[in-house]
């Protein structure tokens, strides 16, 4: 085992157990910072992958943006005082822990039965033709621009209607 698979290894257990903390803390601002923990472990791995404009992504929009956005709605809606007794009871986890273990299964089960892709050079190409940022930019702006619109548009939404909540409880 070399160095770069005992980071990686590192990083992706750091991104798993981090995940785990953020939906089960009670406290939404703590889960909004394992939540940012996270996302730096993804990003991580990135880099590892040498995928380093995704890493910078990864960190700019997921980490700064849109976790900024989070926080400025949980401080504005004041969701860290007081809480109701949790509803879930023991039952749900053990739900929860069986719908993990099966889509682990199938998750499993599908990466064993997919075949080996034949080497191509045409990723190679469009990477010496376009660049990375150019590989990533193309088809988000053609392919995907409605969908990247329809989410900036749902995120305007959620802040406004937060503020909304919150100008009716001051």
């Amino acid at each position: 085992m070399d160095i770069s698979q005992l980071v990686f290894y590192t990083f992706a257990g750091l991104a798993v157990a981090s995940s785990v903390l953020m939906i089960t803390r009670r406290n939404p601002v703590y889960s909004v910072m394992y939540l940012v923990l996270t996302l730096f472990s993804v990003a991580a791995i990135f880099v590892l992958l040498e995928a380093h404009f995704l890493a910078a992504l990864q960190v700019v929009v997921y980490a700064g943006a849109i976790l900024v956005l989070f926080l400025f709605v949980i401080m504005l809606l004041n969701l860290g005082h007081e809480f109701d007794p949790d509803i879930r009871g023991k039952f749900w986890w053990v739900v929860g822990f069986g719908l993990g273990l099966v889509l682990f299964a199938e998750l499993f089960v599908l990466a064993r039965s997919v075949p080996e892709a034949p080497e191509s050079d045409l990723l190679a190409r469009l990477l010496a033709d376009q660049g990375a940022v150019g590989m990533v930019a193309e088809p988000l702006f053609e392919n995907y621009v409605i969908a990247v619109e329809v989410t900036g548009v749902l995120l305007l939404v959620a802040m406004v209607g937060s503020v909304v909540i919150a100008k009716r409880k001051v």
